[in-house]
């Protein structure tokens, strides 16, 4: 396999769905250059769609309480103009600007601008959801968008993707460490530094991080080409949150969690094209509880999962097992009866009660395709004894703490993650149980997190067939191998090593950034993993780096690639 032709900001696009929307847009012709429409420098955006109404948003470099004007059309050129108005904006928001477009058509196409005084913003492109019979879906998977380890050039090529309809974003949009945090050594060498400086712990440290990520002219050029499906996974707050703190959060240092956790929460609503409590069908939700079902017509249902806030036990810490950890039998307790004890939840009942009636109309109308936005890992996967293997030699008691945390927990056979589902088995199997009960036991989980391609076929606590998982690597931030020092020749060998020892896993990489592409129809899918060549520099090229279809044998959904 070959990279393709390398793809530049200049680079003239054609064809997208029958249009060239792509080659106007006004950053094509200087990338780099945000002062070219200052009042509109972070873009816009939409997403969260229904089938009659969409969220559109952008933001505005002003002052005072500034009054925006705004217009959505039916065609590029503004000829067919269906629906347009004012907003207005203030220091109370970040200046930020977002509203419901309702009474539109389902499965439409619209193009979308904003005003303020001279200056017009770029023209995005929105979607509403189809209803009825569909022939083809497609959607773009990303995750994990870390700013200071380089350019968004995964959101690029997903701009320029034909084959995609809707952009999925399971979390990680944002990440909260400062200028002495993870990544800053390529952020310096690049010119990629996180805003402010420090880790962000205040509103206004969340709203600045927010306007600089959204200052990339990937994310800017694909958050104005597709609309966008959302939901959050840690960093948007902050690693590892639970309903009671988070793993980096120190209460003694940073304040009070539940204060941090709000101001990252209202930052988030602010910067995203997501619909407010109010603007849903479902009265009485609040912000934190981030959870959606879209359905696309007679094809799927889609629905994204919110696993942090709103009902997350805390996770287990295997530091405080590391010197006790001393037989098989240790290890077993440690699995089954510590990680895997009743009542340590994951998802909130209203979400379960929401996904169980979302999956029930999805069966009942005789949707093929079933879909959950997952925010992490939900394959079993264990570390196989890379020390056995030959991998790695017993680490030394000065080798690099990720050398020693990989093979004691190769050593006796631990779940990789403790923060991932592995980490919480029995809400697990209560999702797994959730899903058959509703006559839905072929989900399709679409994941981000782990910085990782996956290509996962699941299967319950009974060994029960239970879907397949589709995992996106990160937008720019580096597989665990390769940030853990161990090279690209031992990556590669870790890779299989973890394929062979997990029954679940069917194909993995964690030596490339990029995206996956999933097409579906009424009798299947292909899933394209889908990498660039390069995040060190905005120029880039694109390659397949494997496909599997998407096949129903015997009532389940299997991979066969």
């Amino acid at each position: 396999m070959a990279f393709a032709a390398p793809v530049t900001r200049r680079t003239t696009l054609a064809g997208l769905a029958g249009t060239t929307f792509l080659a106007t847009l006004p950053w094509r012709a200087a990338a780099h250059d945000l002062s070219a429409n200052p009042v509109f420098r972070h873009g816009v955006a939409s997403g969260d769609p229904d089938g009659t109404s969409v969220v559109l948003w952008t933001r505005v470099t002003a002052e005072g309480t500034p009054e925006v004007r705004w217009q959505l059309a039916e065609d590029l050129a503004f000829e067919k103009i269906v629906q347009q108005g004012t907003a207005t904006t203030g220091a109370d928001r970040d200046y930020t600007v977002k509203l419901l477009a309702g009474g539109l058509k389902p499965g439409r196409t619209y193009y979308y601008r904003f005003q303020l005084g001279d200056a017009i913003s770029p023209v995005g492109r929105a979607r509403t959801l189809p209803e009825g019979p569909l022939d083809r879906l497609g959607i773009a998977l990303a995750s994990c968008s870390n700013y200071p380890f380089g350019f968004f050039n995964a959101y690029d090529a997903i701009a320029r993707d034909a084959d995609v309809d809707f952009v999925l974003h399971t979390g990680d949009y944002i990440y909260e460490y400062g200028q002495d945090g993870w990544g800053d050594d390529v952020g310096r060498a690049i010119g990629r530094r996180h805003e402010p400086a420090h880790e962000i712990v205040s509103l206004s440290d969340y709203r600045t991080r927010h306007a600089q990520y959204k200052t990339d002219a990937g994310s800017l050029a694909m958050l104005a080409a597709h609309t966008l499906l959302a939901c959050w996974d840690d960093h948007e707050s902050a690693n590892n949150p639970w309903t009671g703190g988070a793993q980096n959060h120190q209460p003694e240092t940073e304040g009070d969690w539940k204060a941090r956790r709000a101001a990252s929460i209202q930052a988030y609503f602010e910067w995203m094209p997501v619909r407010e409590p109010e603007w849903l069908a479902q009265k009485g939700r609040s912000r934190m509880q981030f959870w959606r079902s879209y359905s696309f017509g007679d094809l799927a249902t889609l629905f994204t999962l919110e696993t942090r806030h709103t009902a997350r036990a805390e996770q287990i810490d295997y530091l405080d097992y590391a010197t006790t950890l001393a037989s098989s039998d240790d290890a077993r307790h440690l699995v089954e009866d510590v990680i895997g004890a009743p009542g340590r939840t994951m998802l909130a009942p209203e979400l379960e009660a929401d996904l169980s009636a979302a999956l029930e109309q999805s069966v009942a109308g005789g949707q093929p395709w079933r879909l959950i936005g997952n925010p992490m890992p939900i394959a079993r996967t264990n570390v196989p004894d890379v020390v056995s293997l030959g991998l790695l030699a017993q680490p030394a008691a000065d080798a690099s703490l990720e050398a020693q945390a990989l093979a004691w927990k190769g050593k006796w056979n631990l779940p990789f993650y403790p923060d991932t589902w592995d980490g919480y088995e029995w809400a697990r199997e209560r999702l797994y149980d959730l899903s058959r009960k509703a006559g839905a036991g072929d989900l399709v989980f679409l994941t981000g997190d782990s910085h990782s391609f996956w290509a996962n076929q699941l299967a319950d606590g009974a060994g029960r067939p239970a879907g397949v998982e589709l995992g996106t690597a990160g937008i720019t931030s580096p597989g665990d191998f390769i940030s853990s020092g161990f090279g690209p020749e031992l990556s590669v060998k870790l890779d299989q090593a973890f394929t062979d020892h997990n029954p679940e896993v069917v194909w993995t990489d964690n030596m490339h950034q990029g995206y996956v592409r999933l097409e579906l129809t009424r009798g299947g899918g292909e899933a394209s993993f889908v990498a660039v060549d390069t995040i060190l520099r905005p120029d880039y090229r694109t390659l397949v780096l494997n496909r599997f279809a998407l096949a129903r044998k015997d009532g389940a959904v299997v991979l066969q690639g």
